[in-house]
């Protein structure tokens, strides 16, 4: 794939999908632990999600970070909007502003799951072909 091919992709996920996670690894075996954080913020809300494992391709992550503006992973994007990484999402879910943002409801642990670096299996999450390789 072309350069301009994955960034078209990349596009193309964040527009499809309502709440398109962008990580090292997988949901369920994320490959850092700000993705670990990140995707068991979205979990510990129930919300169906689509991610996409930046690292088979350095491609990925340069045509994101060039799209979107921001130099790190994870980023996260709701509704088309690049919400931010983990620092952000993880005080989001603390506050009950990425439960609102999402439209789920908001634990009444929220501090206990978001501290949690594992991100548990099968709470909704939307599997995205990784077209990529």
């Amino acid at each position: 794939m072309t350069n301009t091919e994955i960034r078209e992709f990349i596009e193309n996920a964040i527009a499809e999908n309502p709440v398109m996670l962008f990580m090292k690894g997988t949901p369920e075996q994320p490959a850092c632990g700000f993705s670990a954080r990140t995707a068991a913020c979205l979990n510990a809300l129930g919300t169906r999600y689509a991610a996409l494992d930046i690292l088979p391709d350095q491609r990925i992550r340069e045509e994101l970070s060039g799209l979107s503006g921001w130099p790190t992973i994870p980023q996260l994007f709701v509704d088309g909007e690049l919400v931010g990484g983990c620092d952000i999402v993880t005080e989001m879910y603390e506050s009950g502003e990425l439960a609102e943002l999402v439209g789920a409801e908001q634990p009444e642990q929220a501090e206990d799951a978001a501290a949690r670096s594992e991100a548990p299996v099968g709470n909704g999450k939307v599997p995205l072909e990784n077209r990529l390789d």
